[in-house]
């Protein structure tokens, strides 16, 4: 079967990664596969067009955020409407040169959703599908009025259109239901096995040293540094207590965001300047080694839309690397972390709840490694291939339509 993606980011992007390895699945199962995508920076995309495992990856145009460096650049009015008229023409494009079985749209958003009405259902006349991996309004940074009301439209209204949902937690698929989808499916994020396997001692160690943390009991997140929809600052306010109470504890903060700024500057006046280390964006290759150098990770929510709808990555990855995890217990987290088994589950928007989390983790080793252990196996239940054949019943109904 030829199955085409319409994803409205890039493969390098945290959603980017669950589409290109679910296609990696696709492609191991016989299927041709094709992602049309959005690059982060499209002007010094070195190839717009490449094979990698069994996939096709072609850039068709720009994101709505250039984003080259650890803080991401936003276009003004009149650039973005030039960017997103492109992205979309492109997208159409790569959809008229993609004769497919199957079209399926990386998240219900415009860019991709014109097209799939454009050029998948006028003029390929083929039905689509929709994968839903966020809360499309209330994730993203939207500062307008209207731009929030074109978003709701998109998401309430392709679903509706859809052959059938895929949807990355219980909380989007009750809410794709709600809205009128035929046929979901829920396939929850995951985590390439072989790729997050804790590095040689060896390897941890001299990354320690580069990075000044020997001796340290590294606290780690690993993500994107946006408060919108990461509210890193309940870790950062969770930490100072921590601090306090564990001398020799670090901060490490893996990943870039437009608020990485802001939180360096909550840092220093927290007094916590020397005990808060930020990588900035790192290639995602790296990021299982920075990590693995983590006592334990945290994953920092509140009890709201966003986090009932997202699936984090940050979470599978950990628990392969044997990376205990502290977070809020909202949406599927107690689900993904065995309902505690394989984590700390603790009180959502709480950085009291998280700082007591944290120091007795630190303090009870026997624990620790009880949980690091409880997260290896439980990750296997989680590999990207094994996934890969749950997205697959999806298409089963599609004779039927």
């Amino acid at each position: 079967m030829r199955i085409t993606f319409l994803m409205i980011m890039g493969v390098e992007r945290p959603s980017g990664r669950r589409y290109f390895q679910i296609a990696r699945g696709l492609a191991a199962m016989g299927h041709q596969v094709r992602l049309l995508a959005l690059h982060p920076d499209l002007a010094s995309c070195p190839r717009r067009r490449y094979a990698q495992d069994g996939v096709e990856v072609w850039y068709v145009g720009q994101m709505h955020a250039r984003k080259s460096g650890s803080v991401p650049e936003r276009f003004g009015p009149l650039a973005l409407l030039r960017v997103l008229a492109g992205a979309t023409l492109g997208m159409v494009w790569g959809v008229i040169c993609s004769p497919a079985d199957v079209y399926h749209l990386g998240k219900p958003q415009p860019v991709n959703g014109l097209a799939a009405l454009a050029a998948v259902r006028l003029l390929r006349r083929r039905p689509f599908y929709v994968d839903c991996d966020d809360d499309e309004v209330r994730g993203n940074r939207l500062t307008a009025g209207w731009q929030r009301a074109v978003f709701a439209f998109w998401q309430a209204l392709l679903p509706r259109l859809a052959a059938g949902v895929t949807a990355n937690t219980a909380h989007l698929a009750a809410e794709a239901t709600r809205a009128g989808a035929r046929h979901v499916v829920v396939v929850p994020n995951g985590v390439e096995l072989e790729r997050f396997a804790p590095p040689p001692e060896a390897v941890r160690a001299a990354l320690r040293d580069s990075l000044g943390l020997r001796g340290r009991r590294v606290v780690a997140y690993a993500g994107t540094l946006a408060l919108q929809n990461h509210p890193v600052d309940l870790l950062v306010e969770a930490f100072a207590e921590v601090a306090a109470a564990v001398p020799e504890a670090a901060l490490l903060l893996v990943g870039g965001g437009e608020d990485l700024p802001a939180l360096r500057e909550l840092a220093r006046r927290r007094g916590l300047g020397d005990r808060v280390y930020l990588t900035g964006q790192l290639p995602h290759e790296a990021v299982g080694a920075f990590l693995a150098l983590a006592d334990l990770s945290v994953d920092p929510v509140r009890d709201d839309q966003v986090a009932r709808a997202r699936s984090p990555l940050k979470l599978f990855e950990s628990m392969a690397l044997g990376v205990p995890v502290v977070t809020g217990a909202v949406g599927d987290r107690p689900a993904i972390l065995a309902e505690g088994a394989a984590g700390v589950l603790v009180q959502p928007g709480d950085p009291a709840a998280l700082a007591v989390a944290i120091i007795s983790l630190l303090r009870d080793e026997p624990r620790r490694l009880a949980l690091a252990a409880a997260g290896r196996a439980h990750a296997r239940h989680y590999d990207w291939q094994r996934l890969a054949h749950i997205w697959a019943t999806v298409y089963d109904r599609r004779r039927e339509i």
